[in-house]
């Protein structure tokens, strides 16, 4: 059991048979009476967003997690299939647990992958990406007064604004926290 004042973002933990990952925290102190914790979180298996609010010195029950480093082999339809470095088993894993993910996994990739109970619950990715750029927008000449950005896609389907000097067959650098271009490579 772990007391709610410990719940910070990333947390994972147990509450009436669901698997929550706490996605916002936010402690708050009236000047009278008992602290409130309110938090937003994500259940892991279904997907849908839980907003709760504890009294100060509630307690949940904590999850032990196991974390593998794994090599993304292939998509296959919906299911992705990755290998871990250390094992050699080779995992498969549903579109829905990857969700938005998908589009920043290249074959070769290595990724962290979190287990419950040897269930593969989350993913976690390197912190940028390079990615070639497969179709892009022609700039047009003279449109360097402001900051112009156009819209391009990778190799894996992904599709992000970069500045207007990229063009096609170029590798570009992505930040997977934020999906924002970093520079060409």
């Amino acid at each position: 059991m772990i007391d709610v004042n410990d719940l910070r973002k990333g947390v994972t933990f147990l509450l009436d048979g669901s698997l929550y990952k706490v996605l916002e925290y936010a402690h708050n102190k009236p000047g009278r009476g008992n602290a409130t914790i309110r938090i937003k979180a994500r259940d892991i298996r279904k997907g849908n967003t839980l907003e709760k609010t504890f009294q100060s010195g509630e307690r949940v029950q904590d999850v032990r997690l196991d974390f593998h480093n794994v090599q993304y082999l292939f998509r296959d339809g919906d299911n992705f299939t990755f290998m871990d470095m250390e094992t050699f088993d080779q995992p498969t894993i549903k579109g829905a647990l990857i969700g938005e993910y998908a589009g920043y996994l290249k074959e070769g990739m290595e990724v962290k992958l979190t287990f419950y109970e040897n269930e593969p619950i989350d993913i976690e990715l390197p912190t940028t990406v390079d990615l070639k750029v497969v179709q892009a927008e022609i700039a047009v000449r003279g449109d360097t007064a402001t900051n112009l950005t156009k819209k391009v896609k990778t190799e894996t389907g992904l599709e992000i604004n970069v500045p207007n000097f990229v063009n096609m067959g170029d590798t570009i650098r992505i930040d997977t926290r934020t999906s924002a271009y970093v520079t060409r490579v």
